[in-house]
């Protein structure tokens, strides 16, 4: 037998929906924490006055460390267990959440979030490889599947909502602090339900390989963040991504000669893997591409508050819970391949209705563009990471889901990267050289809408109100020309997603339940209660 399945297996298989829970509220907090500090940013400013480059880290510190370190934990959870690994993240989560609440300076932030990413990396591909486990049956594992894969989207696009709420009445640790009651809750629930469950520990770890695919991806994750941060054709940017990608090519391989590597590169030649990890790229730099250009534009045109701005995107969680627990019935109804073609048209259809707003508000419009978007992108990211989930063995499970997990975070740079760059190629020649403001100033304003208020009311006058309404029109057609590029984007995507299998394969062997576990409860009447009693609601992935 190629897995180990150890005693608490079957305690697993009676409480599978327990552990879906305690899985997905794990999820919810790391997903929440990846966006919560960006509406803290001016108070976190304020009080530790950290520099330009220490700010920039104290934001982008959590998300690299993550994403450069799912492939090291995720192979690790398959060799020493996903449930020790998943606890270790709990600790590692609370110490570095209470560590950031209280950071005296923006060195102390910077290393309490490198912990916080680290802590997020072993908690994220142990939830889903756990699922793996516990939900042998294909059917039953697509419903929890969807279910994971809306917390993880909800948690993200509720991240500014919830700072929003706390910054209202508190200050900015608190951010942070709300972390560990919830992870005093679920540390000693997990290790009390959650079964253990490994590979098949045939050979050593590669330590090695490991590290040198979490420094590889670190360097081109950096990179892709400066060149969406305008530094594009920099030595830095260019030393960055060279060296990480050397790395990488090394890393694959070493992979490919080792007798048993960490991760099986043969996995991505397959259509099912190799499309459906493209589609989770496609649909996440979809995502947050749109996210970042919506919360500006609701904050700096329409002037909303960043609660109102919270609010306002609330339909587009509500679709993605909704799109979520109807994932698996729309699965078994239409395949991966129908499915994951009609999210991205779905989304493309949504990103075409919001290119047309304009300068004033228009809710209707927003709200339906929103809800499109959702139920669009939820649809495609919940049969993308069900289709990879189901095409390797239950052995591999820590290394696919760190793989999905990448995927989601590469993509999310990306986005951020592709999009903001258009949009800024559109809007700043609209504002440099301004008339009637001098030429430093008007440099100053084309970098960002922000800073073309700022200037426009040191100008004041007719000259600083025109340029607020010239800025305001650049970022508007700006915008509407990255939601133009965005929907090209995913309709190449529901082309790619023809190489995806046409209908649900029947799991194999391997991915059947032990015969030595009890029968397990009707799909029907578990899925039943677990809709009814409302599962914890993933804005990145």
């Amino acid at each position: 037998m190629s897995g180990i399945v150890p005693p608490g297996a079957c305690r697993g298989a009676r409480n599978r929906w327990t552990v879906l829970v305690v899985l997905c509220v794990s999820l919810l907090v790391v997903a929440i924490d990846a966006t919560v500090l960006h509406v803290a940013v001016p108070a976190v400013t304020e009080d530790l006055r950290p520099s330009g480059v220490e700010l920039l880290w104290i934001v982008d510190a959590y998300p690299l460390a993550c994403a450069s370190l799912l492939i090291l934990f995720g192979t690790l959870g398959d060799r020493v267990g996903r449930r020790r690994v998943l606890l270790a993240g709990y600790g590692c989560f609370a110490l570095a959440s209470a560590a950031a609440a209280y950071a005296p300076g923006p060195g102390t932030l910077i290393a309490a979030r490198v912990l916080l990413g680290a802590g997020g990396a072993m908690i994220m591909p142990a939830t889903l490889s756990l699922l793996r486990q516990v939900f042998p049956d294909r059917r039953e594992r697509a419903l929890a599947v969807g279910i994971w894969s809306a917390v993880a989207a909800v948690g993200a696009a509720i991240g500014p909502l919830v700072g929003g709420v706390l910054l209202e009445h508190f200050w900015w640790g608190s951010v942070f602090l709300v972390n560990l009651p919830l992870m005093a809750a679920c540390l000693p629930v997990a290790r009390l339900l959650l079964p253990e469950s490994t590979g098949d520990r045939t050979g050593p770890w590669d330590v090695t390989g490991a590290l040198m695919a979490a420094c590889g991806l670190f360097a081109v994750i950096l990179a892709v963040k400066r060149a969406g941060g305008g530094d594009l054709f920099t030595p830095g940017t260019a030393l960055a991504a060279g060296g990480g990608a050397l790395l990488l090519v090394l890393f694959a391989r070493r992979q490919r000669r080792l007798p048993e590597p960490l991760i099986d590169l043969s996995s991505f030649a397959r259509p099912a893997f190799g499309t459906a990890v493209g589609c989770i790229v496609l649909t996440v730099l979809a995502l947050v591409g749109l996210a970042l250009v919506a919360a500006q534009y609701l904050q700096l045109v329409l002037g909303l508050s960043p609660l109102q701005t919270g609010l306002r995107l609330l339909p587009l969680s509500v679709a993605a819970i909704a799109a979520g627990l109807a994932g698996s019935r729309l699965l078994t109804a239409l395949g991966p391949r129908l499915m994951v073609t009609a999210g991205f048209v779905l989304t493309a259809v949504a990103v075409l209705t919001l290119t047309c707003l304009d300068g004033h508000d228009r809710p209707v419009l927003m709200v339906t563009g929103f809800v499109l978007l959702g139920f669009g992108l939820e649809t495609t990211l919940f049969a993308s990471y069900e289709s990879m989930l189901s095409d390797v063995p239950v052995r591999q499970a820590g290394g696919a889901a760190a793989i999905g997990e990448t995927a989601y975070q590469f993509g999310a740079g990306l986005g951020i990267a592709v999009l903001g760059s258009i949009m800024n190629a559109v809007y700043g020649p609209a504002v440099h050289r301004f008339k009637g403001v001098r030429g430093d100033e008007s440099a100053a304003a084309g970098h960002s809408l922000g800073e073309a208020y700022a200037v426009a009311s040191r100008v004041g006058g007719g000259a600083g109100e025109a340029l607020r309404q010239a800025a305001r029109d650049a970022f508007v057609h700006g915008m509407k020309t990255t939601l133009l590029v965005s929907a090209v984007l995913l309709l190449a995507g529901a082309v790619a997603a023809r190489r995806l299998p046409r209908d649900l394969r029947a799991p194999d062997e391997e991915t059947r339940a032990p015969s030595a576990c009890p029968p397990a409860l009707p799909a029907r009447s578990v899925a039943g209660r677990a809709g009814a009693a409302g599962p914890v609601p993933r804005a990145d992935s």
